[in-house]
């Protein structure tokens, strides 16, 4: 089986910060197999969108309204993409501590995916998939832990991100954060 291919967003604060999705969000989404979104859509319109594109997956943020719950956002999802463990969670706490709190919060994951801060990371424990010199195999002991930032709401960030995954095998071939804007 060839690779997946995912698309990863955050943080899209529509309608005031996305009213269609943006140019080059959207030629990464044309050759997506998989779209997570980390939370903070706001209006389930955008996950319908999304879904013109490829399967999606998403979680509920602190500021989505009730839509996107009945659209089918829970708070944490937790899949399996061609063997890797992937968890998701709009907020993660406080940066301090964060990967010990993410491994006793889903403890099979290989990788979590979040958002909220609007600050793209990339971020490995040891053993992780990924991790150099790490078997990185499923149910590593390590953790990856993953946030694309926001395409549409940059803050305080130089670029508006998303994140790109690729994944083949049980393991996290690629990971990156992509600037769109």
């Amino acid at each position: 089986m060839g690779s997946v291919q995912v698309v990863v967003l955050a943080d899209t604060h529509a309608p005031r910060r996305w009213r269609v999705c943006p140019p080059r969000v959207a030629e990464h989404l044309r050759t997506a197999d998989l779209i997570l979104h980390a939370g903070d859509v706001c209006t389930a319109s955008v996950l319908a969108e999304l879904a013109e594109y490829a399967p999606v997956t998403a979680v509920l943020g602190n500021n989505d309204g009730p839509d996107v719950a009945e659209w089918g956002a829970p708070r944490t999802a937790e899949l399996e993409l061609d063997g890797l463990k992937v968890s998701m969670v709009h907020d993660s706490g406080a940066a301090a501590g964060r990967l010990t709190r993410l491994r006793r919060r889903f403890p099979g994951a290989d990788l979590v995916v979040f958002g909220h801060s609007h600050i793209p990371l990339d971020e490995s424990a040891p053993g992780a998939p990924g991790w150099p010199g790490a078997p990185g195999a499923p149910g590593a002991s390590g953790l990856r832990i993953f946030n694309p930032g926001s395409p549409t709401d940059r803050r305080r960030q130089p670029h508006g991100t998303i994140g790109l995954l690729q994944i083949r095998d049980g393991h996290l071939i690629t990971a990156a954060i992509v600037p769109v804007t």
